[in-house]
């Protein structure tokens, strides 16, 4: 991973750089930003551009020893940790290192959920757990194989519980040439004794305008629908990239039959959506969820008179100003959007589909069409 490959964070690049020009790398840093902004990208080209052979005055070389094993992920001295899924066959997280590879050779801005999905976890929790820890310990106490510094990226260390004092010790007296770039979205939930004992860097978001020009350059989007995208996204690369996925699809037209289909109590026509929902796949099903709740969003900005703060595409904004004028008022689009917000996290742990869209059909119907939810109700997809 080279410094040129990560989207936008050219300041922060630089800033990095300039630390190794310096002689000034400290061994325990926290890259801290909101998801989807390329902290864990970061993390990685950083570590390769100080241990590469031919550096230059703002990147690896990217063809020396050093970077070619590191492009891969397999260079001996570039160490990860990071959440998993403890089972009987999983203790630590070189268990799954084989996953956590392939995962980053197909796209290293990831989330704890495309994570899930590519261990296919289902509803197990994850962590970082004590084993892992001594693991950790481990490894760091030999010395490097080839390079002249160790590097341990720890993705995520919220996970880490109590469990992650036992790692204090090597944080503030680390072994000789040894770094750890710790990459986190939400500092709150770290442990305050590790957050004392690194040097945080945060990772601004990225702005629209990366994202918008990022859609149009990779993904081929119109300008129209890259500026859409970019604002939905906020800055996070993540949901750009899921929401591009689905530039093709009339995600808005869809949404907007369905809640048609609620207004008018519409059951067979209702059937017939849950039968096509439950066929998308999952990663469908879930985007098209986060459309539907990032659209329902616009369309309050629209009820609230808010019609400047609007960003999307020509054709689905008539489709929500149709909405908003004929079917929706504030309090249903919050209460449906809730219904939305909890379908995506039971989709997310495999919920049954067809069980869960007709749940859901059927409470926006008591939404739109009755004006009423049910209270004290239980959510059960499975």
């Amino acid at each position: 991973m080279q410094f040129k490959d990560i989207v936008g964070q050219e300041e922060i690049k630089r800033q990095l750089v300039q630390t190794v020009a310096e002689n000034r790398v400290s061994h325990a840093q926290l890259f801290l930003s909101a998801e989807g902004t390329g902290a864990l990208p970061l993390a990685i080209a950083y570590a390769q551009y100080i241990n590469c052979l031919n550096k230059t005055d703002s990147d690896s070389c990217g063809s020396c020893s050093s970077c070619r094993k590191y492009e891969r992920y397999i260079h001996p001295d570039l160490h990860f940790s990071y959440p998993f899924f403890a089972s009987k066959d999983v203790k630590i997280a070189v268990d799954v290192l084989e996953e956590w590879r392939t995962m980053l050779l197909a796209d290293p801005y990831v989330d704890i959920d495309i994570w899930r999905s590519q261990l296919n976890a289902e509803n197990k929790q994850a962590n970082i757990n004590i084993a892992e820890c001594h693991d950790i310990i481990k490894k760091l106490s030999f010395k490097a194989f080839e390079a002249e510094t160790k590097v341990l990226i720890m993705w995520l260390p919220e996970y880490l519980e109590k469990e992650g004092n036992s790692l204090l010790k090597i944080i503030e007296e680390p072994p000789a040439n040894t770094l750890f770039l710790l990459v986190a979205n939400n500092q709150e939930h770290i442990l305050s004794t590790l957050l004392s004992r690194t040097q945080i860097v945060k990772i601004p978001k990225l702005s629209f305008e990366t994202v918008e020009n990022y859609l149009i350059g990779k993904h081929h989007l119109s300008e129209d629908q890259a500026t859409a995208y970019s604002f939905l996204a906020d800055g996070n690369l993540i949901e750009a990239k899921s929401l591009a996925a689905q530039a093709h699809n009339d995600n808005a037209e869809i949404f907007a039959e369905w809640l048609r289909m609620g207004y008018g109590n519409k059951v067979p026509e209702l059937m017939a959506f849950v039968d096509q929902a439950a066929s998308w796949g999952r990663e469908n099903q879930k985007n098209f969820l986060k459309y539907g709740i990032s659209f329902l969003r616009e369309c309050s900005l629209i009820l609230s008179a808010a019609e400047s703060l609007v960003k999307l595409p020509a054709r689905a904004l008539n489709t929500a100003h149709k909405l908003s004028k004929h079917v929706l008022d504030l309090n249903m689009a919050s209460a449906i959007i809730t219904e939305l917000e909890q379908a995506h996290y039971h989709i997310e742990r495999n919920a049954n589909p067809k069980i869960l869209f007709l749940d859901v059909s059927l409470r926006l119907v008591r939404i739109i069409k009755f004006k009423t939810l049910p209270k004290g109700t239980q959510y059960i997809y499975n």
